[in-house]
């Protein structure tokens, strides 16, 4: 029998013994999506009720209080009158709102440029290969395993102005001693030195990390090029490193805006508010006195969240302005 020819090539021949099927697809339904397993919800159960439990609850609650004239007892009793912006009204005029946010800003802006600005020279100078490496690596982590009540009190000790060993070491090179804690002209400088300290082995782990994957193959083709250490960085690690450094940077960010117990550790937020700060002013605000005002200490919690989030977009929109 001779086989059917289409377009030169020979068709197959029908199957005998009854009609053909049409195949099956492998690859799922045509324009259907899967239905979720009961059993993928079991386990995103923990983490929705962790997110709700512990940030969407407390944003809501810090928003309706904020929003009412809250007293010992209507805060009890939950039968506070609504008074809608007063609150926020109320601290926008407080002589102590711009000190407040001009001290957010610099302890803010140093902090995370002294940090970033030592965690990258620390990171590039650990990721050359040299005996003990690893070990003072380990040992830059230390002020980051601390609890934070133990590295404040520690820097109260250090720059107490009568027993402390900063002005000692002051006083050994002939220069006089400071009042760091008690002085309004020192006491924002001791806080931010004490929160540098803190913060940056976070920038070197983080930077480090970074580092180990840019590759070794870039560093030698550019020195057989005649690049020096200078061009190098400039030109290979900086760049390379821009997606890690804006992540670094970003929960710094995020991380400083919000710093108190170091602050209320080391000065309480003085000598009268020349360190205080929107995190310090909002505690003091709504559990620092007899007479809590609950409402405007919850409106400044909610201008920090605020001043975060438009930060963070802010500085995530420019990253992605210089990757295009």
């Amino acid at each position: 029998m001779t086989a059917i020819r289409t377009h030169g090539r020979p068709s197959a021949a029908p199957r005998q013994g009854g009609p053909t099927r049409p195949l099956r697809r492998t690859g799922g339904t045509s324009g259907r999506r899967p239905r979720p397993q009961p059993i993928a919800w079991l386990f995103l159960a923990p983490l929705l009720v962790y997110l709700i439990a512990f940030y969407a609850y407390p944003l809501v609650r810090n928003v309706e209080l904020s929003l009412k004239d809250y007293t010992l007892r209507s805060f009890v009793q939950g039968d506070a009158p609504f008074t809608g912006l007063d609150n926020y009204r109320e601290i926008l005029d407080d002589p102590a709102f711009l000190p407040a946010a001009r001290n957010t800003l610099t302890f803010t802006f140093v902090s995370i440029l002294f940090q970033y600005g030592i965690g990258l020279a620390l990171a590039v100078f650990f990721h050359q290969n040299f005996r003990l490496s690893a070990t003072l690596r380990a040992l830059f982590l230390v002020p980051w395993l601390l609890p934070l009540i133990v590295s404040a009190s520690t820097w109260s000790w250090m720059l107490n102005s009568e027993t402390g060993v900063v002005n000692s070491a002051l006083g050994a090179f002939g220069l006089p001693p400071v009042n760091w804690l008690t002085s309004p002209d020192w006491s924002l400088a001791a806080v931010i030195i004490a929160n540098i300290w803190i913060g940056i082995p976070f920038n070197l782990v983080i930077l480090y990390s970074g580092l180990q994957n840019i590759p070794r193959d870039l560093y030698e083709a550019a020195a057989l090029d005649g690049a020096g250490g200078w061009q190098q960085f400039r030109r290979i690690t900086f760049p390379l490193l821009r997606p890690v450094s804006a992540i670094t940077v970003l929960l710094g960010l995020v991380y400083t805006l919000k710093v108190f117990d170091i602050i209320w550790i080391m000065t309480r937020g003085g000598p009268g508010d020349s360190s205080t700060t929107l995190s310090t002013w909002s505690y003091d605000l709504g559990f620092g006195s007899l007479t809590p005002h609950f409402g405007p200490g919850a409106a400044v919690g909610n201008l920090l969240i605020l001043l975060a989030l438009v930060f963070g977009l802010v500085y995530i929109r420019v990253q992605r302005r210089q990757a295009a």
